[in-house]
């Protein structure tokens, strides 16, 4: 059996992708880029969520003195509608942000699995040449 230096420097590059980033390339791979997207808007959405509520909560609890005191005074509906409007602005910035990290995301691990993909292609062909 003959040695390829080719080969064999071939199937280490791929090994060494198949390890490291193709491994994470693989499993977004395996998405549709719309379902991949929408999961990846879909938990930036929530947890965009949920530290908005914890940042509200930690404003309310650090001026709770000053909320009560102006409380009679204060209105509420504007009140709400401030923080209704720092929520939408807070949790859209961060999903338009997540959309656009994420499709660079998909597409980029797109083209490195086109390339994987056409290497063991090549890897193929070379034995099939021997």
């Amino acid at each position: 059996m003959v040695l390829s230096e080719e080969r064999i420097i071939l199937m280490t590059r791929m090994a060494s992708y198949e390890q490291g980033e193709g491994r994470d390339n693989v499993k977004i791979g395996n998405y549709f880029r719309s379902d991949y997207i929408t999961v990846q808007v879909l938990k930036s959405i929530v947890c965009g969520t949920i530290a908005f509520l914890i940042m509200f909560g930690l404003y309310m609890i650090c001026n709770y003195k000053e909320f009560l005191e102006n409380l009679y005074e204060t209105d509420l509906f504007a009140f709400a509608r401030e923080v209704l409007t720092r929520f939408c602005t807070m949790v859209g910035g961060y999903t338009v942000l997540t959309y656009v990290v994420c499709t660079w995301k998909y597409v980029s691990a797109k083209k490195s699995l086109k390339c994987y993909y056409h290497n063991l292609k090549k890897l193929g062909s070379m034995y099939k040449d021997r």
